[in-house]
């Protein structure tokens, strides 16, 4: 069965690159959503095994949402994805029990290595 992965970015042209990444890959896109109150609510909905976090969205960021879905649950996987490759932001994000960090623009190998990674 393939893994369910939920795609958060407030930029839909961003989701939609890692849409056809995922899908070219044999993963599951079980939704999207544009902030972090979303994320939070499909992440509820949905159950997914992974999330892709963006980290910079309006409503919520995506630090404040990762701090929230693993309060709902402490096994989350999520992946945050940012255009800065600001290593506060990276740090801020580990610590908050993000799995790995990828950099926009998106290489579709890198995605895929840092999801097998922490999918295991």
């Amino acid at each position: 069965m393939a893994n369910r992965i939920l795609i958060v970015d407030d930029a839909a042209f961003m989701r939609m690159m890692i849409r056809d990444i995922l899908t070219k890959n044999g993963y599951e896109v079980v939704g999207e959503a544009q902030d972090g109150s979303q994320a939070i609510e499909k992440y509820k909905d949905l159950q997914p095994d992974l999330i892709t976090m963006d980290i910079t969205m309006p409503e919520m960021d995506g630090i404040t949402a990762l701090k929230e879905i693993r309060k709902l649950d402490s096994n989350a996987k999520v992946i945050m994805c940012s255009a800065m490759g600001q290593q506060a932001m990276v740090i801020d994000a580990i610590q908050a029990g993000a799995k790995d960090f990828i950099v926009k623009p998106f290489q579709a190998d890198r995605v895929i290595e840092a999801i097998k990674k922490t999918l295991g």
